[in-house]
């Protein structure tokens, strides 16, 4: 069962534009309400930096990550799992932004 809900957020992600990608190791890497080992300060600066390369629109404004139902969704099913599980989402993500 705990499998299937790491599988499905990985094909959400792998579903994922590189934007939203971006926006979600956003949100991971600078929330505190897990136990994310993933969560660093060089993280957050790193896709901060990555993400306002391609966006204008949060390059140039204080974004609403609300907006982004998908994001929002992947967060919300996070925080439904255990941290070993978090931990394996987060791996993935960030290993998989590292190739774009």
């Amino acid at each position: 069962m705990e499998n299937e809900k790491v599988k499905y957020l990985i094909d959400m992600i792998n579903d994922m534009d590189v934007k939203n990608k971006l926006r979600l190791a956003i949100c991971m890497s600078k929330s505190e309400w897990s136990g994310l080992i993933y969560n660093t300060k060089e993280n957050y600066e790193r896709f901060d930096n990555m993400l306002k390369s391609i966006d204008e629109e949060y390059r140039t404004t204080l974004i609403n990550f609300g907006k982004y139902k998908i994001v929002m969704f992947a967060m919300a099913k996070l925080m439904e799992m255990e941290t070993m599980e978090q931990n394996k989402i987060a791996l993935y993500l960030f290993n998989n932004i590292k190739t774009i």
